[in-house]
């Protein structure tokens, strides 16, 4: 009994009437349906001692002069704050004797000391600047013209269809997402060719902008970094990247595959490692994912979810660890927390590629997501804590964190005490942009994070007008917020972004300087628009 007990927490029921029933022996007769759907586990009641632990190690571990320098100071002040003046002057230059081979090595001491320390610290990483891809007016359609698309294919049938027209109703997509026409052929439309055409359009698109806005050459670049999930062909988009701008021969280039909508975050780890291994260099990172190597064309309902959600999208980004790269940088990176859950069967397999019955590939969803994704932004957030929260969050949360630990059996009839406390994660950003995945799961992040409305508006803006983007959604929200100009000197900015594997990913980046609206850009036409159209969207639904 206790093992359904925690089972139906995790579950939610809702009653969708369903209208007069036109025909049948009900005809006449009003229908409803109840839905039971799983949901975000609170993890935030919740919480995991070791996890904590562990973001105070990373803590600890990249901050131990913040310990060791006051000590050092206080030592100095006990040694030298008796003497007056006069008596440290005759101390130094009169009682002291010196000869040149003691100079010398006091001062080959400093410099060694100074070079170590210096040398020990990691590189700082700018962001210069980042573009995303929008698409052509002619790839633009509507959620009707979307389900006219499927039909036109000749693959799905009506009950098929009429589950994607009701997940669509839902998602919080609106009618101006972009997907490739090559969707609606009655034939095999996942071709090498149709896939590298699209890989094509979206990743040049990109890095042109790019290089144009940042007036960097693509010899210039010392990093590439790609990611694609469905689609790796032999050459890789990174050579194909390399082949098309002509880049230098000694690049690192890297190719990452299967990785989810949580790559762009491990691509920007993999590419700030390079850097802090390869001084004085700049790197690329793009973010993309193939739209007709995720169209399904059977009729299994876990794998028809993906393609009501994903649509086309691509993002780029220049890297730098050159110091004097700081005056034009948008944003130094401060922290990346990497959390996979890939050791358990059940998030291994939660989204899954594979075939159906009739051999048909396709992405297959998990009905388990919600709650295996709940205990993945767990461990995630939980790490991430010591490292951006004020010292007071920090504290209280702490204190509770170990009494519950001490005294968890103290209470009548030997339950646990109250909660612990929940730390407002809103006082260490300014920002956040959560992967825009679907309106279901950033409406229980909002609840389970204890966030504002106004905290999601970047990610269901984007979610409303471009879809999930996959591993490039996190950037367009980012694109959005400095579409609003919103983005000031000092702020910090939370990207939480989470895909197959399972993996939950986290990337802070403070703004070097206050950000300008850009002339240009996925939002240029469109930004004014918003919220108000997500919200609208979000009544219908």
């Amino acid at each position: 009994m206790a093992g359904a007990g925690g089972e139906q927490a995790f579950l939610s029921t809702e009653i969708v009437n369903r209208g007069v029933e036109s025909s049948g022996p009900d005809a006449g007769s009003p229908t409803f349906v109840v839905r039971v759907r799983r949901r975000l586990p609170d993890f935030l009641q919740s919480v995991n001692l070791k996890y904590v632990k562990l973001g105070y190690h990373y803590l600890i571990s990249h901050g131990i002069y913040l310990v060791t320098i006051p000590v050092l100071l206080v030592v100095f002040s006990a040694e030298i704050g008796s003497l007056s003046r006069q008596e440290l002057w005759r101390k130094i230059w009169q009682e002291a004797s010196y000869d040149l081979a003691t100079v010398l090595a006091f001062f080959a001491v400093l410099v060694f000391t100074v070079s170590v320390y210096f040398m020990s610290r990691p590189r700082p990483i700018y962001l210069i600047d980042f573009a995303c891809f929008l698409p052509s007016d002619e790839l633009k359609v509507s959620k009707d013209e979307f389900i006219e698309l499927a039909r036109q294919s000749g693959k799905f049938d009506e009950d098929s269809l009429a589950f994607q027209r009701r997940i669509l109703r839902s998602s919080g997509i609106g009618d101006e997402t972009y997907v490739p026409r090559c969707i609606a052929g009655a034939g095999n439309h996942a071709t090498m060719k149709e896939g590298r055409a699209e890989a094509s359009a979206v990743i040049f698109g990109a890095l042109d902008e790019l290089f144009a806005q940042t007036r960097i050459r693509p010899k210039d670049v010392g990093v590439l970094v790609v990611n694609c999930s469905l689609f790796n062909p032999t050459p890789s988009l990174s050579a194909m990247i390399v082949n098309h701008y002509k880049m230098r021969g000694n690049i690192l280039s890297y190719n990452l595959g299967g990785m989810g909508c949580s790559a762009g975050i491990i691509s920007v780890d993999l590419a700030a490692d390079m850097l802090q291994a390869n001084p004085n260099n700049y790197a690329v990172v793009v973010s993309t994912e193939a739209i007709s190597f995720t169209w399904y064309g059977g009729r299994r309902r876990d794998m028809l979810i993906p393609n009501c959600f994903f649509r086309m999208g691509c993002s780029a980004l220049l890297l730098s660890n050159r110091r004097r790269d700081f005056r034009r940088a948008k944003y130094r990176l401060e922290h990346i927390v990497r959390t996979h859950k890939g050791g358990d069967d059940r998030s291994f397999r939660c989204v899954h590629q594979e075939e159906d019955e009739q051999r048909i590939k396709g992405l297959a969803i998990s009905r388990d997501l919600m709650e295996i994704g709940g205990h993945a932004l767990k461990t995630n957030i939980t790490t991430l804590g010591p490292l951006v929260l004020p010292f007071s969050e920090q504290l209280l949360f702490f204190a509770t964190l170990v009494y519950r630990q001490l005294f968890s059996g103290a209470g009548d009839g030997g339950t646990a005490p109250a909660g612990p406390y929940i730390p407002n994660y809103r006082l260490a950003f300014e920002h956040l942009c959560v992967h825009a995945a679907s309106k279901a799961v950033l409406d229980e992040l909002e609840k389970n994070l204890g966030l504002k409305e106004g905290d999601m508006e970047a990610s269901r803006s984007t979610l409303h007008r471009f879809g999930n983007t996959s591993s490039s959604s996190i950037w367009y929200e980012l694109a959005y917020l400095e579409a609003k100009g919103r983005v000031g000197r000092g702020d910090r900015v939370w990207q939480l972004a989470f895909g197959s594997g399972f993996k939950c990913n986290s990337a802070v980046w403070r703004a070097t300087r206050r950000v300008k609206k850009p002339a240009t850009g996925p939002w240029a036409d469109c930004v004014d628009r918003y919220p108000a159209a997500a919200a609208a969207q979000a009544q219908r639904g």
